[in-house]
């Protein structure tokens, strides 16, 4: 498939965000115009769809390239966008104005009868920093002091954690949060539901996670919102409930069935969070500090619900998760 096919049409979904990506920039007035912004963005959801490294690299493939700089929508007579343009972009639109870009793109799922959200998952995952220990306080960051050291799989490493809530039917994102790496999950369990419950409406039923949510007060915010909590308790807790769930050490699960049930959709987080990593770079980043972190993780949740958007407008529900197949 030739690079302007499907790519193509999952770029000009934005089109109707023009009016938001140009919100921080000028139109009129003294000073040089800007570069397009609406162009720039859609460079940068190529590079998290193409998984190219960096923005020198971006920089390139758009010199090679005739079809991606007229989907980027770069004039014949217009040089790409360059590393400097691209960073200055990022600051700009910030996160904020991401994250509504985003819930505006979901909306429109949820709209399409696509993401329902009434069981939905959570969990956090590790994302390195890029930055060396500091070697006067090894707890933080050398060039990037507000990454924290935290568990990555097997070991402890400098970096951040991406909490992340999804439709458990769909596979698709609906909230985040993005923290230092040593912040516990419960924390921003809190903030992740809440989210989550205003981006679907209010459709939430059943809240699934693991254990290292499991905390009475988080299981109460969770019932006080009308949502049923589905976190196995650890060996260490004893529960008021007569009925709960354990999962031991080799991920057995014992309860009752209807909650062994419900917590099998615990897997679909686990599967989003590989696509993030696999085809749109989740990991593959040279961002330094909390904010712009959360925007490199934005950019990548944007893409994956982009991909989803273009397969619902070419009635092809079964291939909202093909990010590869569609771009």
């Amino acid at each position: 498939m030739e690079v302007g096919g499907c790519l193509g049409d999952v770029l000009s979904r934005l089109d109707d965000l023009e009016g938001v990506v140009w919100e921080p920039y000028h139109k009129d007035g003294p000073g040089r115009p800007p570069r397009n912004p609406l162009g720039i963005f859609k460079a940068l959801i190529v590079k998290r769809i193409r998984s190219i490294p960096s923005d020198r690299e971006l920089y390139w493939r758009l010199w090679s390239s005739p079809k991606l700089r007229e989907i980027c929508d770069i004039e014949d007579y217009e040089r790409p966008y360059h590393p400097s343009q691209l960073t200055r972009f990022r600051q700009r639109i910030g996160p904020e104005r991401l994250e509504g870009i985003m819930n505006s793109i979901l909306s429109k799922l949820v709209d399409a009868g696509v993401v329902k959200g009434e069981v939905i998952a959570c969990d956090a995952t590790f994302v390195k920093a890029y930055s060396k220990r500091d070697p006067h306080d090894d707890s933080r960051g050398c060039s990037d002091p507000e990454a924290g050291v935290g568990r990555a799989g097997k070991t402890y490493e400098l970096g951040y954690k991406l909490h992340l809530a999804v439709d458990s039917a769909s596979e698709l994102p609906i909230a985040y949060a993005v923290a230092p790496a040593n912040e516990n999950e419960k924390k921003h369990a809190s903030r992740l539901l809440e989210k989550a419950v205003k981006a679907v409406k209010g459709n939430v039923k059943v809240f699934v996670a693991d254990s290292q949510y499991s905390s009475q007060r988080l299981r109460r915010n969770i019932s006080s919102r009308g949502v049923q909590p589905v976190i196995p308790y650890p060996a260490n807790q004893r529960p008021k409930e007569a009925e709960f769930l354990r999962v031991d050490k080799h991920f057995r699960t014992h309860g009752p069935e209807r909650l062994k049930s419900l917590y099998r959709h615990r897997a679909s987080v686990e599967r989003t969070i590989s696509r993030l990593k696999q085809h749109l770079n989740l990991e593959s980043h040279k961002a330094r500090g909390l904010r712009n972190i959360a925007i490199h993780v934005l950019l990548c949740l944007i893409a994956m619900l982009l991909t989803a958007l273009t397969a619902i407008k070419h009635g092809k529900p079964q291939q909202i998760r093909a990010i590869k197949r569609l771009t």
